[in-house]
């Protein structure tokens, strides 16, 4: 059996060169790896649209404060509520919304902008570029507005291992992405949207929110997603295994990922629903569709992701 070869930090931080996409379309391109998602990609993401079933793959929202909210939890007031109508005539209800979505427990999609190293942003952009006044100036969430279609592939790594859930802490590597791949069939290709399945909001929702770690991606498949072509990973445990053993990056694949190849990630996706759908039906390929909020000068956007068969 060969022994698999655990890159170090050093040449993790490389990989922020060697697997760049900085200029590859263009000093001012600000999509990254939406460029791989072609005209021909999305209709071919349409042609697997046959039993007309449409599945979400957000998590629910919820106002309250928990283990693993790390910001402020989200805020609901009602600005008029029912209890206050007339009993005859007109009457209507409206309520304000508010949250710090960046986290483990909203569904949400990271503009490139959201990271930083050595002070630069994707495509050699100045981190000053968003600023405390300004906002996001480049790399917002609005380049992304005209959404993501196209080709959706869900690997189930938990199913793979024979678990309900990974545990905290344990990683996914090359292998296993290949080992999904062969069990259901399929095959990533350029420009699909990678749905990965670990099993951590099933352990959430029947054993409460983690206190401390998570399962996720190991530095090690950043070349792999580079190679593949991968434009989106959606993950249902925000991406990165932590802790992710490189403390200099500390995220390996959210700096790597968004900082050097411009690929795009939701976090703290839900594939519970949709992995029922696909083991009904016995296939892993849909289309994948995200509408992000137009909100200018954006880091990112709470989204509700579509697998569409």
């Amino acid at each position: 059996m060969t022994t698999r070869q655990i890159p170090s930090e050093e040449q993790v931080i490389g990989w922020m060169d060697s697997l760049s996409n900085w200029g590859r379309w263009g000093s001012d391109d600000q999509l990254g790896t939406l460029n791989l998602i072609t005209d021909a990609k999305r209709a071919q993401a349409a042609g697997l649209v046959k039993e007309g079933i449409s599945i979400t793959c957000s998590r629910l929202i919820v106002p309250e404060m928990a283990a693993d909210v790390t910001s402020i939890p989200p805020l609901h007031y009602m600005v008029r509520a029912g209890d206050s109508v007339p009993a005859e005539g007109s009457g209507g209800t409206s309520d304000f919304i508010g949250f710090s979505f960046h986290g483990l427990t909203i569904t949400h999609l990271d503009a490139l902008c959201h990271q930083v190293w050595n002070g630069k942003m994707y495509n050699g952009r100045p981190a000053s570029e968003v600023g405390s006044e300004t906002k996001a100036t480049s790399l917002n969430i609005d380049a992304a507005q005209n959404g993501i279609v196209t080709r959706g592939v869900l690997l189930d790594i938990a199913k793979l291992k024979g678990k309900k859930w990974l545990d905290a802490g344990e990683p996914v590597f090359v292998e296993d992405l290949e080992a999904a791949e062969k069990a259901a069939g399929v095959r990533i290709e350029e420009g699909d949207a990678l749905m990965l399945r670990l099993g951590w909001y099933k352990r959430r929702l029947e054993e409460g929110p983690p206190t401390s770690g998570r399962p996720g991606l190991h530095a090690e498949t950043l070349p792999w997603l580079r190679e593949r072509g991968v434009s989106i990973v959606s993950g249902d445990a925000s991406q990165d295994v932590d802790p992710s053993g490189y403390p200099k990056l500390g995220l390996p694949v959210h700096k790597v990922g968004i900082v050097g190849m411009g690929l795009w990630l939701i976090d703290a996706a839900n594939c519970e629903e949709l992995v029922q759908v696909c083991e009904r039906l016995n296939r892993w390929e849909f289309m994948f569709n995200v509408a992000p909020l137009r909100f200018k000068n954006a880091t990112g956007s709470p989204v509700n992701p579509l697998a569409i068969f």
